[in-house]
């Protein structure tokens, strides 16, 4: 009966034209997959040649001072997991390259939202916009009509009093909902797949697998609520026209104006700095430190004086080790604690302001969806806090070779003293490994335990809607 009952939902479909509209808007997926694909390329190309360009720069440096050679500097691009082509998430706003260099720990460059125009506040044509924003309406299109489109046609009575129990009925038309889903959803994962696998290495590709299906996973979930939702309510309402109001006030909700409003109580309850207060507070702090190219300040009299009685000499002249170096690092290392103050409070806000986001999916569900596909995409900002940490730790590993070099080797009378090719090697290429699943779920259980907790509430709810439809036949 069940089989019978999503065979009838599926030829009615295909009568009234819903599905082949349904085919042609969901034709958008295979345009925004074919877009991420090629978007994916093109950046993976460019960073690839990119950083074999500045490591190239780095080695072949001509001999100079190490500490010019720590200004001078390399470039760390943040490398794109293959998810990236279906959900972009904040790339274009954090960025996705960073220049290191000495005594600065410089924002990231090259965001592609500072050359955006306007209608990019009305986003961006992705895999993850469609399944997201499309596809839920497609749902509720597909089924607002489901029980009040029967009852209005007075089928829905002949039904039931044939002996068709009312689960029966419901599951029958959810099966229909989902055949014709996957009739259309089925070919554009296919694509998705192929997609995947031409632009990424077969490395890459095995290990983003779990991601893949817990991604795959997420948005099946997804679906289910806007599938029990729309039966629930198509049960509930006295005609299909009263359902479909219901259903598109929802959708509009969830999908157009809570993320815009749940952000935006999400930085009012954990306020950040503006851009100019941030960078006045580093640099007013950093001042407090010691300034290594000022020779006669202060704090470089008190290091001179305090290694002058560790080495028990009378002269920088007589220390065993290079003054300069060891000044230029002690004005390192203070940096590094201003930087990691600023940038960790920073960064822990922002956190904050996503994990509020996160609990916003309490009441919109399209929030855990984003949260759990920026996430398993590599593209949230957990994990591009992640990547800055990498790069950072890098570039003041950078910076300390260069500096010791200087301690170690530099006499202080030899000011003409330089690094030759042989200390530039002895910084390794930068190299970043990705996190774990398990280190994303850690962070975005809570999203997909609410997507389970909403597909479980509109199970039931279904269930309850369904029970009464015999009394208000």
């Amino acid at each position: 009966m069940i089989a019978r009952i999503a065979h009838k939902e599926w030829i009615e479909m295909i009568r009234d034209g819903r599905f082949r509209w349904a085919a042609a808007v969901l034709g958008l997926l295979t345009v925004s997959l074919l877009m991420g694909w090629r978007h994916f390329r093109e950046i993976n190309a460019q960073h690839e040649a990119a950083r074999r360009l500045t490591r190239e720069h780095w080695l072949n440096q001509p001999p100079k001072n190490p500490h010019s050679a720590a200004h001078y500097g390399v470039y760390a691009f943040k490398p794109q997991m293959p998810l990236s082509l279906v959900d972009r998430g904040v790339d274009a706003y954090t960025g996705v390259t960073a220049w290191l260099e000495a005594h600065k720990q410089n924002e990231f460059q090259y965001r592609p939202a500072q050359d955006a125009t306007a209608v990019v506040r009305f986003g961006e044509l992705t895999a993850a916009t469609t399944l997201q924003l499309l596809v839920p309406l497609l749902i509720i299109l597909l089924s607002f009509a489901a029980f009040a489109g029967e009852r209005e046609q007075g089928t829905l009575r002949q039904l039931l009093s044939l002996g068709v129990a009312t689960r029966e009925l419901a599951l029958g038309k959810a099966l229909g909902i989902a055949l014709a889903l996957g009739v259309l959803l089925v070919p554009a994962a296919l694509l998705g797949a192929t997609s995947l696998t031409l632009a990424s290495n077969v490395g890459s590709i095995s290990s983003s697998l779990s991601r893949i299906i817990v991604l795959s996973l997420g948005y099946l979930l997804y679906f289910a609520i806007f599938t029990c939702s729309a039966l629930a309510v198509s049960a509930f309402a006295k005609s299909s026209r009263q359902a479909l109001v219901v259903l598109l006030a929802f959708w509009i909700v969830n999908g157009l104006v809570a993320p815009r409003a749940i952000s935006d109580l999400a930085r009012r309850i954990y306020p950040s700095p503006s851009a100019f207060e941030f960078a006045q507070g580093i640099q007013e702090d950093l001042n407090q430190g010691l300034d290594a190219h000022a020779a006669y300040s202060k704090k470089a009299e008190d290091l001179k004086t305090r290694l002058l009685k560790q080495y028990s000499v009378q002269t920088v002249e007589d220390l065993p080790v290079n003054f300069r170096g060891i000044s230029l690092q002690e004005g390192e290392e203070h940096g590094n604690a201003v930087f990691d103050k600023y940038y960790n409070a920073l960064w822990d806000t922002f956190e904050k302001q996503d994990r509020a986001q996160q609990f916003g999916a309490v009441v919109f569900p399209l929030l855990a969806v984003r949260s759990l596909s920026m996430g398993l995409a590599g593209t949230d900002f957990s994990q591009h806090r992640h990547f800055a940490s990498a790069a950072e730790s890098y570039r003041r590993h950078l910076v300390k070779t260069m500096n010791d070099d200087l301690v170690y080797h530099a006499k202080m009378t030899q000011a003409d003293y330089t690094g030759a090719t042989e200390l530039w090697a002895r910084v390794p290429d930068f190299e970043y490994t990705v996190p774990p699943l398990r280190w994303v779920l850690s962070r975005y259980s809570w999203s997909l335990v609410l997507l389970i907790l909403w597909s479980a509430t509109g199970a039931a709810a279904v269930f309850f809607a369904t029970r009464k439809l015999g009394v208000c036949v």
